[in-house]
């Protein structure tokens, strides 16, 4: 009874933490509500993995958060300067979308539960609203940091749904090589994206 009520909790905080990184400016709110989401995602992995394969992914999350963190604090943009809005204007639209996303998966995780049985309906509902969120994330912004949010929430609901269905140590090292990978680049990009371009004119 207890660990079904902390998966729905877990399941909720995905929701929640999805949503922050969805919606606000603040890079560190951000990468804030994504260490959050590793540590939901851990819990409902270990409903169906080892505690050890569990804490690889709560691990490598936090390293990708830890990385990601570090290059941005050593940037300076204009964002910095003149601060942040967790709802400026258009960001109705964005919670709009969530709204959406979460209604759809709200009536499509019961039968996905009753087709597939054993999963767990917060396994269900929380990996499946990580995975829609994500891709809202994908679609409707160009930015650097964001754009590897929106990836790492996307193959965050993918991890904890695939854990639920294979047990498989290799593909849990290879996605845990992907989530550093991810972060490694994202790093990479904020990084050459605030290096200045130097253009000379050849006559």
């Amino acid at each position: 009874m207890i660990p079904d009520i902390i998966s729905w909790i877990a399941a909720g905080l995905m929701l929640v933490t999805s949503t922050v990184v969805l919606l606000n400016r603040d890079w560190r709110l951000s990468l804030g509500a994504l260490a959050l989401q590793y540590m939901a995602a851990f819990w409902l992995v270990t409903q169906h993995l080892p505690f050890v394969m569990g804490s690889v992914k709560l691990i490598t999350g936090w390293m990708v958060v830890a990385i990601l963190g570090m290059t941005r604090l050593g940037l300076s943009t204009d964002e910095d300067i003149h601060g942040n809005s967790f709802m400026p204007h258009g960001q109705w639209f964005r919670l709009v979308l969530a709204l959406v996303v979460t209604l759809v998966i709200a009536g499509t995780s019961p039968r996905i539960e009753a087709a597939i049985p054993g999963l767990g309906l917060p396994v269900i509902a929380g990996s499946l609203l990580l995975i829609g969120i994500g891709v809202v994330h994908l679609g409707i912004t160009s930015d650097e940091l964001n754009v590897i949010l929106g990836l790492l929430t996307m193959l965050t609901g993918f991890e904890v749904l695939y854990a639920a269905i294979e047990s498989s140590i290799l593909v849990a090292g290879l996605l845990a090589i992907t989530n550093l990978g991810l972060g490694i680049t994202g790093s990479y990009l904020l990084i050459a994206g605030t290096s200045p371009i130097e253009l000379k004119d050849e006559i």
